[in-house]
């Protein structure tokens, strides 16, 4: 009887852990399957590249004043310093891969070193991703890491969602260069 018992409760310990590592899989076979193929396409890196060169001397005050401005501009008529990051060739690409997606991508965006937004298929909910572990836990990581968020209500798409995260890397060196987030409906990681 007491064999059952320990046993019975260190399965009621261990299930809620191998239930919150299904969606991890799911995630990490999407990575692996339909995201990778195509995450170091050269106008993804050509565009954070770009940015790169451009952002590379800003401080933390032009980076809030940006990420302000952003933030103001969700919603609004005039949008200025969103409308640069939702319309150019690598913007277009990423809307092209949600869409293949037949609708598990909720989301795709690509940052540069800093975490400011470079390209997205849709209106994040702010310009500086510098600050969350999307970026946190990939650009400064490495090239090959990888991080993978709790499934959660995304403002942005309205969806509820998981994320996956991981630095994007120069293919012709190596280097990592920025970080790209591809939001995945909850859905279809059950």
């Amino acid at each position: 009887m007491k064999r059952a018992l320990l046993l019975s409760a260190m399965l009621a310990f261990t299930a809620p852990a191998a239930f919150a590592a299904e969606p991890n899989v799911a995630m990490q076979s999407y990575l692996n399957d339909v995201v990778m193929p195509w995450s170091h396409e050269g106008v993804l890196v050509d565009a954070v590249k770009a940015q790169n060169a451009k952002t590379s001397g800003y401080d933390a005050a032009q980076i809030e004043a940006l990420d302000q401005t952003w933030r103001a501009e969700v919603g609004a008529a005039a949008t200025p310093t969103i409308d640069p990051v939702l319309h150019n060739a690598a913007a277009d690409f990423l809307r092209n891969q949600v869409e293949a997606s037949g609708g598990v991508i909720t989301e795709v965006f690509i940052m540069d070193a800093k975490g400011l937004n470079v390209a997205a298929s849709g209106v994040t909910s702010d310009y500086w991703q510098g600050d969350e572990e999307k970026h946190q836990m990939t650009y400064s990581k490495g090239p090959d890491a990888v991080h993978f968020s709790e499934i959660e209500f995304d403002e942005s798409s309205q969806t509820y969602q998981a994320q996956i995260s991981i630095s994007l890397t120069d293919p012709a060196n190596g280097e990592v260069i920025g970080a790209m987030t591809v939001g995945i409906v909850a859905d279809a990681l059950m």
